[in-house]
This record gives C-alpha cells, sequence and structure tokens, in this order.
C-alpha cells in the first residue's frame, strides 16, 4: 500500500464518508482532515465537526461557499440553459468541482500528500472529483476507498458502522442516498433502484407534493441583468438569498420534483429522484425572457451549446478548455438578456404569464392580426415558392419513376 502521511477527505458526514474517516485513518496509519463545503446543506451541517472528531479526523474544516457556489457554478449553468437529458438541472454535478477545488488548496495549504472522495467505483462523482484533482494539480495522490475496500454494499456500511460505534442516518429501511445544497437534493440507490416503484411520500424534503401544494395560484416577477436573476418580486437580492427566495416559492408550490432514469458516463442507466424548485423557476424565466431578446438563430444555436455544456459538467469536464470555449460562446450571448419575467406559480408547474424587456425583439406591430402597413403579406408568396423548390423538383422526379 502506498505510503501517505496526510489525506484531505472531502466529508459530509453521511454514511459513505463517515465508515471512510475511520477507516482511512485505521489502514494508512495517517492522518486525516476532514473538509466539509457548506453549499447549504442547512441542518445536515449540524455537530458535524464534533462528529468528525469523534470519528478520527485529526482536524476538521467547513467552509461556507455558499455565494461561490451560486454566482460561480449554479447561476452560470442557469444563465446557459445547461439540462441534461432533458431533465436534470446538475445540482449535484455543479456542486463537485467545486468541493474538490477548495479540497486540493486545502491539501496544498495543510501539507496533505493525498485527497480522498467517498464516491462509488459505479458513478459520476468520482470522474467529477478526480477530474478537478487532476487539472488542479497533475501529480496528486487520489485514494477512492469504494474502489478499494473490502465493503460491497452500503449494508456492508451500516454493519460496520454498528461495529465500530459511529453515528449515521442511514438504515436498513432507508438505505437510499442523498446529497443536498442549495441547489436542490438528490436521491438515489437502495429502494430507489427499483424504477418501477413510486418514491415514498415522505421522502421529500424541499417540495410539497402537488396535492398538498398551496390552493391558489402565486404570481412572482423575477428580474434579469444579463442574464443573471437579480429581483425577486421587486426587490433586489443578494444571489444566495434570492435562489433561498426561489426555492421556497417553487417548494410550497410543489414544483421542481423530477424522477428520471439517466445515463451515468461509466456506461450505465442509474434512476435518480430530484427537488431542485427555485432553479426550476429561475430556468424557466430565463428561457422566456431569451425568447424575446435573443435573435432567432442565436437561440438555436446557443441551444446546441448548452446542450454540450450540460455533457461537460454531468461527466466533470468543468476545469477543461473545452468547457471555458462553450462558456465564453454562451456567455456572448446573455448581454441583452435583460429584463422581467412574471410567473404563475400552481400545483407543480411553473407557467410563464409575462415578459419585458428593454432589448425585445418581439415588435406589436409586425406581429399582429389586425390591420398594420408594415409588413407585405403579398411578399409571403415568393418566399414559400423559394422554399418550395425543392419538394417541387423532387416530387416530379418521384412522379416520373
Amino acid at each position: 500500500m502506498t505510503t501517505v502521511r496526510k489525506i484531505v477527505l472531502a466529508y459530509s458526514g453521511g454514511l459513505d464518508t463517515s465508515v471512510m474517516l475511520h477507516w482511512l485513518k485505521h489502514t494508512y496509519g495517517c492522518e486525516v482532515i476532514a473538509f466539509a463545503a457548506d453549499l447549504g446543506q442547512a441542518e445536515e451541517l449540524s455537530g458535524l465537526e464534533s462528529k468528525a472528531l469523534a470519528t478520527g479526523a485529526s482536524k476538521v474544516i467547513v467552509d461556507d461557499l455558499r455565494r461561490e457556489f451560486v454566482e460561480d457554478f449554479v447561476f452560470p449553468a442557469l444563465r446557459a440553459g445547461a439540462v441534461y437529458e432533458d431533465g436534470y438541472l446538475l445540482g449535484t454535478s455543479l456542486a463537485r468541482p467545486l468541493i474538490a477545488k477548495r479540497q486540493m488548496e486545502i491539501a496544498a495549504a495543510e501539507g496533505a500528500d493525498a485527497v480522498a472522495h467517498g464516491a462509488t467505483g459505479k458513478g459520476n462523482d468520482q470522474v467529477r472529483f478526480e477530474l478537478t484533482y487532476y487539472a488542479k494539480n497533475p501529480e496528486v495522490k487520489v485514494i477512492a476507498p469504494w474502489r478499494t475496500w473490502p465493503f460491497k454494499s452500503r449494508s456492508d456500511l451500516i454493519a460496520y458502522a454498528k461495529d465500530n460505534r459511529i453515528p449515521v442516518t442511514a438504515t436498513a429501511a432507508k438505505p437510499y442516498s442523498s446529497d443536498r445544497n442549495l441547489m436542490h437534493i438528490s436521491f438515489e440507490g437502495g429502494i430507489l433502484e427499483d424504477p418501477w416503484s413510486e418514491p415514498p411520500s415522505d421522502m421529500y424534503i424541499l417540495t410539497r407534493s402537488q396535492e398538498d401544494a398551496r390552493l391558489t395560484p402565486e404570481y412572482v416577477e423575477v428580474e434579469f441583468a444579463q442574464g443573471v436573476p437579480v429581483s425577486w418580486n421587486g426587490q433586489r437580492l443578494p444571489a444566495v438569498e434570492l435562489l433561498t427566495t426561489a426555492n421556497k416559492a417553487g417548494g410550497e408550490n410543489g414544483i421542481g420534483r423530477i424522477d428520471i432514469v439517466e445515463n451515468r458516463l461509466v456506461g450505465m442507466k442509474s434512476r435518480g429522484v430530484y427537488e431542485t424548485p427555485g432553479a426550476t423557476v429561475l430556468h424557466t424565466a430565463h428561457r422566456a425572457l431569451e425568447s424575446i431578446t435573443l435573435d432567432r438563430e442565436v437561440v438555436r444555436f446557443k441551444h446546441s451549446l448548452a446542450a454540450k455544456m450540460a455533457v461537460m459538467i454531468y461527466n466533470g469536464f468543468w476545469y477543461s478548455p473545452e468547457f471555458a470555449l462553450v462558456q465564453q460562446a454562451i456567455d456572448s450571448t446573455q448581454g441583452r438578456v435583460s429584463g422581467c419575467v412574471r410567473l404563475k406559480l400552481f400545483k407543480g408547474v411553473a407557467t410563464v404569464v409575462g415578459r419585458k424587456s428593454p432589448f425585445s425583439l418581439y415588435r406589436h406591430d409586425l406581429a399582429t392580426f389586425e390591420e398594420e402597413n408594415v409588413y407585405q403579406q403579398a411578399d409571403a408568396e415568393g418566399f414559400i415558392k423559394l422554399n418550395a423548390l425543392r419538394l417541387q423538383t423532387s416530387a416530379k422526379l418521384q412522379a416520373r419513376l
């Protein structure tokens, strides 16, 4: 086994990393520093430091990265319209490069010669963490216990935790894994591995069910400046507070739940259940504002780039040359994506009911069905004939065959 003096572990306090902290210390016989990123996990961070120290950590570092997370990761992804496989807004995927970047900074500051993470050998997080590690330090030693230790399942981890008196919240009855931050909460594994089974109703945390959502619609207005949400119902808010406010409104109205089977980078399909209330509302509003401020062909080209960006984020290539290039291109489209969008939130749906912008390309005098003197309808005849030319040529050829 490789000799290691000091490890910085990406620590959440959940089942996997709690067992991992204890296992790393006893397996490598070295100092283990537990690093936790505060990305808005709320009560999940309560007691984290004392728990890590009791489990064997030599030091615990909890960094508040909420502002950086929202401003530099969540909002750029929303500005891009990045959605993986038509449903997933990438809440976990966006958090990983930030956590790994900060972990590498701590490793350098603490003189650690290795970093470790709790991702399994079957998932995408191992790739997201490690690509960032290597992008920041090509020579770093990476320890991924799920790929080397003797445990085969989370049931094994629960038994190990019990034998070693490690406090964990996972049980045999609720063995699914969850990941929470300011943008979303995800659930996977355990009782969710049967794609035919409906998720248990008591699992959800951020959103009400459609049945229990508000009985009356809630109208909200979101203002954007160059593609970035800056105001909620006329009140200008900092990024973290704005997303928190959007989460509350979306959650109370049952918005943002999805249950999907997605394609992992490693080649398998995986079921994920996600709650993303605020970002779903903001994404819907942003798309509506782009519809009146961006040129038709720019919108189509940007959507193709957004799909590419979503795959890059999902697969862990945030710190890559191609990602920087795509992000630069997308950001160049947002200069005039400023204005206000009004939405109706009701029973699980965010419906756009109004949009306005000083940079709007929508012209009432062109679009109206009432009398006007701007658009010459007779011009459409030649336009249609030119577009039909190739179809007519093909039809005539077909008729001769």
